[in-house]
């Protein structure tokens, strides 16, 4: 979905595709004919974007044969799809039954996690729209904070400064711009935006800059005019914005509250759970493990990382952070200037919610996703941005 902003420069929406699990490309395939293009005909437009996940073995099928990659470009005009950015953040097995810790492997001290990302970049320079010349691929943010030390971290930057040069010459090859947005997150070496500055500023150029992902935000309990403005002060910037939510309980220390968080307690995926108080944040890796003792104070709120849908809230006593995204959507394309042009809603987690809450077809989740999308939209209406066909 595209968008006017009032300065002239088109914003572009989508959802992203790690939702629906694929590990090969005819899984890829297989999900543009299943899922996108049915929520594409559930909003009744006639192009969708989306932010297409390519794990390690799609992605090489798709260097490795400059025929197949074509014939997934004509694969996305023909049912109405278009990509201007990858999420490149998952290496492999984002749909196993268990990811947790393992969606932060190969860190950007293996080699493989800098291969891997200069594969995606030459992919997304080859799937544009002929008229768009920017391109975005959001990443780990270096890696998680355990067994990371200042090898490690020297190691990264390395990667990362070849990077930069190696996206360099693909625009003086292809004439297309792509950047890589290091994506904060609970429990890693770049947990806030805060501390992206310090290493992005080290790299220099504008090549790498920030993923703002609206639930990491608000789990971190970050306030979303402090954080961007700080990485505006530092020039730092933000190739892409994912618009999400997390799990939100007021009132941790009441019997009913943990029991309605209990049940967002499940095997999958990694529920960093966090809490802010007078001495700084306090946290747990998930959310089982906030719930199972007295590591975290029950005074204050505590916010799980949990991407919740962003048009149907937990049911009371529980709540998600959708007013800190408006916040930040707000304050990243409600002013004169947008300052990102990449918006994805990403709520992977559909299949991991209670089980109540999940959807029980394709065309249930389809009208899930399609009613995210329709939300977005009208948050970017409101700020003044107008839908073009």
């Amino acid at each position: 979905m595209r968008f006017r902003h009032p300065d002239g420069s088109t914003v572009h929406l989508a959802y992203c595709t790690n939702v629906h699990p694929a590990e090969t490309l005819e899984g890829v395939l297989a999900q543009l004919r299943d899922h996108c293009e049915p929520v594409r005909k559930r909003l009744g437009r006639d192009r969708l974007g989306i932010g297409l996940w390519l794990a390690r073995d799609a992605a090489q099928a798709l260097i490795n044969d400059p025929a197949v990659l074509r014939a997934l470009r004509a694969e996305l005009d023909r049912r109405g799809l278009e990509v201007v950015t990858l999420n490149g953040f998952p290496y492999e097995g984002f749909g196993a039954e268990e990811v947790k810790y393992r969606v932060y492997k190969p860190d950007w001290a293996d080699p493989e996690r800098l291969s891997y990302t200069a594969d995606l970049a030459r992919l997304l320079a080859a799937l544009l729209p002929d008229d768009v010349t920017e391109g975005s691929v959001s990443t780990l943010p270096l890696g998680w904070r355990t067994d990371w030390d200042d090898a490690a971290a020297h190691t990264a930057h390395a990667a990362l400064t070849t990077l930069s040069g190696r996206l360099d010459a693909l625009e003086e090859l292809t004439g297309k711009s792509i950047r890589i947005a290091l994506e904060p997150e609970p429990g890693c070496i770049v947990e806030t935006t805060a501390d992206a500055i310090a290493p992005l500023t080290a790299l220099g150029g504008d090549r790498i800059g920030i993923c703002v992902d609206t639930c990491h935000l608000a789990t971190s309990f970050e306030d979303p005019a402090t954080a961007l403005g700080a990485l505006e002060a530092a020039r730092i910037p933000v190739p892409k914005a994912q618009l999400s939510a997390a799990l939100h309980a007021e009132h941790p220390h009441l019997p009913e509250v943990r029991e309605a968080l209990r049940a967002f307690a499940e095997p999958r995926f990694l529920h960093q759970t966090r809490t802010s108080t007078a001495a700084g944040l306090r946290g747990t890796d998930d959310l089982d493990e906030a719930l199972a003792g007295r590591s975290l104070p029950e005074g204050a709120p505590w916010r799980a990382h949990f991407h919740v849908p962003l048009h149907a809230p937990p049911a009371p006593p529980l709540t998600s952070t959708l007013p800190v995204l408006q916040d930040a959507l707000a304050r990243l394309v409600g002013g004169a200037v947008p300052r990102t042009r990449h918006l994805e809603v990403e709520t992977y987690t559909w299949q991991a919610l209670p089980p109540e809450l999940r959807p029980r077809s394709r065309g249930r989740l389809a009208e899930g996703i399609a009613a995210e999308l329709t939300l977005a939209r009208d948050l970017l209406v409101d700020l003044g941005l107008k839908e073009l066909p």
